[in-house]
């Protein structure tokens, strides 16, 4: 009985095994978590992924999986770009509004506001300010964060109005 089991068992285990397998990552793509707006704010990321440069700091469009218009990435390893996004909780914080906390400073870059939150791993994630949908760009360690903010300023200000998300 417990041989009639493992064969019944081995074909199936090995089918799953090797399925899951195949579906791997090995090609060293990127994912990132896809945010879920409501229907205004959605219309709005839709506008933006179409305005967004085909290339950021000089790299290539290739955006992370799943496959979205809330999501665009360029480069490797990717420079990720999320719309729609929740308000960071440190957009609120006193401490960042007066200066006080070292890894969140307030600024602008062309006309876009941004929330600039340093990361554990070195890297940055900018936020929108004063716009009506909340867009996220996590700039990798190691990378002039400055160009990327300029080329994404223009698609930001022409598909996401002023104004306060909420």
């Amino acid at each position: 009985m417990n041989s009639f089991r493992h064969r019944l068992l081995g074909p199936p285990l090995l089918v799953l095994l090797t399925a899951v397998a195949g579906c791997s990552t090995t090609d060293g793509g990127t994912s990132a978590a896809v945010p879920s707006p409501d229907a205004k704010v959605a219309a709005l990321c839709a506008d933006l992924d179409e305005a967004v440069p085909s290339k950021v700091d000089g790299l290539s469009r290739e955006d992370p999986e799943p496959a979205s218009k809330l999501t665009a990435g360029w480069g490797n390893p990717l420079i990720i770009l999320r719309c729609g996004v929740t308000r960071p909780p440190k957009m609120i914080d006193p401490k960042v509004a007066e200066g006080g906390d070292p890894d969140a400073v307030a600024g602008g870059v062309n006309g876009v506001d941004w929330l600039m939150e340093k990361q554990d791993d070195g890297a940055y994630r900018f936020t929108t300010a004063n716009r009506e949908a909340y867009v996220e760009v996590t700039v990798p360690a190691g990378r002039d964060s400055s160009s990327v903010l300029i080329d994404l300023a223009p698609a930001v200000k022409k598909a996401i109005p002023e104004g306060i998300a909420l």
